[in-house]
Formats: C-alpha cells, structure tokens, sequence
C-alpha cells in the first residue's frame, strides 16, 4: 500500500464497537471485494470492501473476517480467512499477507487459510443462533453485479437455512457515520493532498489547455503524495459542461473568458475527500461570474453553520433552500412572482440548484449515515451549494469537508484550501 500503516487500535476500537450491538450467541461475516474482470486478462484495480476495512485494516482480496463475541472457542472470536500466501504468488504477484502480518494490522490472533474456511464455519455455525450478513443498504445504493458478499450470503443461507439472519447495515450506518480521532485525521491527510493538487493547478490553468490535462496535473500530486488516487471519478467541466452534474468525459479545450468548475478529491487510505472549486480560465472573473460566484460561497458559508449536533437533515436542506432563494432573488434570475407561485415540492430555486447540500463523508465519498436521524458530534459531511445557469453558459459549485463538534460551528477540513475569488484571482496571476 502506498498510505502509512495505521495503528490497529482503530480496528481494534471498531470491532468491539460493533460486536457490542450484537444479538447473544451471533456470528457476523464480512468479505473482500472481487477483483473485477474487463476481457482477455485484464481486471479492474482492487478495490477493498469498506466494511471489513474498517473492521480489520486488512486491505487485500479473498480476505474474510468472521466475529463471533459468545463463541465458547476463546480463540474463535475473531477470525481472519486469507488467501494462502506463498513464493510462488510472491513473484508473480507481489507479497501478502502473512498470518504474522495480518495481525500485525488487524490486531487478530486467530488467522485461517481460506481453504480451511469451509471446515471452520461449519463448527462455528454449530455453536451460534443467528448470522449477521452484510448487505448494501445505502440510500444510493444501486448494484447490478452478484458481488463476493452476495455470493456468500447465498451460500450461507442455502447450507445453514434453519439459523435466524440479521443485518449489519443499521449497525454500520450508525457506527461509520460517527468517526474516530484516527479517521478523521486519515481524512484531514486526503483533505491536505487535494490541497496540493488544487494549488499546482492553479499555476497550471491557461486559455486553450484541455480538461484532461488539468486531471493529469491532479493525479500526478495526488500519486507522489501517497494517494493511490482519485477518491471518485473527476469533474473538469469548462463553460457549459458544468451545468452536467455529473459531467465526467473531461475532454475539452478550456476557452478563454470560461469558468471551469472542478469536483475532484484524493483518496487517502480509503478515506475520501471531496472537494469543489469553480476557477476563471483567463485568471479573471467578470464582474457576472464574481457576482455568482460570491452568492453560492455566501449560501455555502451560512449553511456550513448549521450543521450541528442535533440538526435535522430535511430541515436542513429546506433552510439551505432559503438562503439559495434569497440569493438567486439578488442575481435576478428569480423574482418575487416565481418565489409566491412557486410548487412546494419543487421550489423555484430548484431551477438552478438543483441537487442537496450535504452528505456524510468518509470511508466511501457517499458515506454511511442515517439521514433521518438528527447529526451528531464527529460526523463529517460536505457543504457544496451551486448556481447553474445554462442560458449564461457557466455553472458554478463550491464544496469543503467540515466536521461536526460538540460546540460551535463545525471545523472546516478544506480551511486552507484557497476559495475566496479575489484568492483564487491572486494565485493564478502571481
């Protein structure tokens, strides 16, 4: 891997977090990702599976964790299924983990072979009433593939029908949702190499350059800071393409006199974070684009106060809308008729903002949360309001990672991350 390794305290910490919510006598599984095909040999880079990440540290294909607190076995309380390592794998395909090393980062005596997986469970399966399987219940959720996980589950399920089955989901939405001092600070690293990437494009940008050169530039500062990457798939969307939320083919010339609305983030460890700037090709906002620009970090900076222990999403969102009328009213791209005759379910605002504010981040960009119950201390979420005006062609999104505290406005993870534009102006003619 190319993070520092990280104290198997948290893994340690996360795992007796979740087996105290365990029902009596209970065994849960979690899996490795699978290591996805393209054609011929090819295959997609891997991918760890958050939830036995976040649970073990371990980061490696064909990895198991099973959890089994009430096991009369001592020893068979946590376990660990690897993948047989050997000299063989080690020269065609790099090492893995030991059973030495595996406890190393997971803080896990008990380490198996995956072949001996089979034989194991059956005597475990013997000694436990219920199995906590692991399905995706994010509320975004939307998975076409029989993932590695799936597959055991119906495994698991067609050999032991007779043993009552729970979810982890509601007990890891709830547990990720709040993060540790170490995941916030793992968090704060990916936060600080995004950093970097934004600053070295700032001297970059120039009429006539291409978005995918501007993505080049990112991911060169992100890899030689340790990052394996971008946490999701970049947005360098110039003119136009902005107002495509989810623009992403990022290959075309960046004209002079055109914003550029950048949606990248690194990855750190797997911890995202997830960053918006919205930039002047030429160096210079016009006195319109300023004008926009200054009303979304107006809207961006009195929402980022509201996110404290206790507030309640929707509501939230609804207070944000608020604010976006007010400051569209301002642009005069609203006026008081279309606010008055406006469809509740669908305001006016929603002409030119149109997706929500926040969500948690951590783990994954999206991350774990329940958003109808109220926010608390240690959740980290974005801020990212934005103003889309295709008949003006250019749209503009400003995004940071704040994290709740117990007291007080949130802290902001992106603090040094130049956003004012008269900032912005100065780095990119210095």
């Amino acid at each position: 891997m190319k993070y520092h390794p990280i104290t198997n305290t948290l893994f340690i910490k996360n795992r007796k977090n979740f087996t105290a919510k365990m029902k009596p006598n209970s065994l849960a599984v979690f899996n490795s990702n699978d290591i996805y095909p393209i054609s011929a040999d090819s295959t997609l880079p891997f991918e760890q599976h958050r939830d036995i990440f976040y649970l073990s540290g371990v980061d490696q294909e064909e990895s198991v964790l099973v959890l089994f607190p009430d096991c009369p076995k001592e020893k068979h309380r946590e376990l660990l299924f690897l993948k047989e390592t050997n000299e063989h794998i080690a020269i065609w395909e790099g090492e893995k983990l030991t059973k030495e090393k595996a406890f190393e980062v997971s803080g896990i005596k008990t380490v198996y072979w995956l072949k001996d997986m089979e034989k194991i469970m059956f005597e475990l399966m013997t000694q436990c009433d219920t199995v906590y399987i692991n399905t995706n219940e994010h509320y975004r959720a939307s998975v076409d593939t029989e993932t590695r996980e799936a597959r055991f589950t119906k495994w698991l399920k067609e050999k032991y029908p007779a043993h009552a089955v729970a979810k982890s989901a509601p007990i890891l939405q709830r547990l990720r949702s709040v993060k540790d001092a170490l995941e916030i600070d793992l968090i704060q690293k990916a936060c600080h190499i995004t950093e970097k990437g934004f600053r070295r494009i700032l001297n970059f940008v120039k009429p006539d350059v291409w978005e995918f050169e501007i993505e080049a530039e990112f991911i060169h500062e992100f890899l030689r800071n340790r990052s394996k990457g971008f946490a999701y798939t970049p947005i360098v969307a110039s003119g136009y393409n902005a107002n495509v939320l989810h623009y992403i083919e990022n290959n075309k010339q960046c004209k002079s006199g055109d914003l550029i609305l950048l949606d990248v983030g690194a990855e750190y460890a797997n911890y995202s974070s997830d960053m918006t700037r919205t930039i002047p090709v030429s160096g210079r906002f016009t006195d319109r684009q300023k004008a926009v620009y200054n009303a979304v970090n107006t809207v961006k900076k009195e929402a980022t106060k509201m996110l404290v222990p206790g507030t309640d999403w929707a509501e939230y969102h609804n207070e944000v809308g608020k604010l976006m009328t007010s400051e569209l009213l301002n642009l005069k791209l609203l006026d008081k008729a279309d606010v008055q005759n406006e469809n509740p379910d669908w305001p006016a605002y929603k002409k030119y903002f149109m997706h929500g504010t926040s969500h948690h981040i951590g783990l994954d960009t999206h991350d774990y949360g329940i958003l109808t119950e109220p926010m608390q201390a240690q959740m980290v979420f974005t801020v990212e309001p934005g103003i889309y005006i295709p008949d003006e062609g250019f749209g503009i999104r400003l995004e940071d990672d704040v994290v709740i505290q117990e007291q007080g406005e949130p802290f902001n993870l992106m603090g040094n991350i130049p956003i004012e534009a008269d900032e912005i102006e100065a780095i990119m003619n210095s």
